[in-house]
């Protein structure tokens, strides 16, 4: 089975998490890329009318994405991880999963967090894609992420 890590961190912390599992997993990466990257004002969860309060308030928002080519068709499975926002993942990830066909992939969950879980994350997504969605684990340490790959080597045998 081929796995790829799909990914879009908006500070870096994922980003890192990322390099860690798919270093875990010896698979590929694929970051997902807003089309207007995020500045620290667009991120400041404690003002209401910054850009990422705006989008998670309106959950037909879809930012825009880079796209670059990427080809799928090769994975059967997609680790695809992100930062919580308000206790789901953020709107650009929905715009991800609406981007490619899914069809016939299984789509494991994961994301950092600085205190919250996946919350409704699996619910917001399914809509969004063909894809069967799994729910992961939030990963904030090393030892997360090393835990996290061997249950998914062990449950998803390559």
């Amino acid at each position: 089975m081929k796995m790829l890590v799909v990914y879009f961190s908006a500070t870096g912390r994922t980003a890192r998490a990322t390099q860690k599992l798919a270093s875990e997993l010896k698979c590929d990466t694929y970051e997902i890329k807003p089309a207007r990257p995020y500045t620290a004002a667009d991120l400041n969860w404690m003002d209401n009318g910054s850009r990422s309060s705006l989008e998670m308030k309106d959950k037909s928002s879809r930012p825009d994405i880079v796209k670059d080519g990427l080809d799928v068709s090769g994975y059967d499975t997609i680790l695809l991880g992100y930062p919580v926002w308000w206790y789901t993942a953020p709107t650009i990830i929905n715009t991800f999963l609406e981007s490619y066909d899914f069809s016939g992939k299984k789509i494991i969950l994961w994301a950092t967090s600085g205190g919250s879980g996946l919350g409704k994350a699996r619910l917001d997504l399914a809509g969004s894609t063909a894809a069967t969605i799994v729910d992961g684990r939030i990963l904030n340490s090393e030892t997360q992420i090393r835990q996290f790959a061997k249950e998914v080597l062990d449950r998803f045998d390559r």
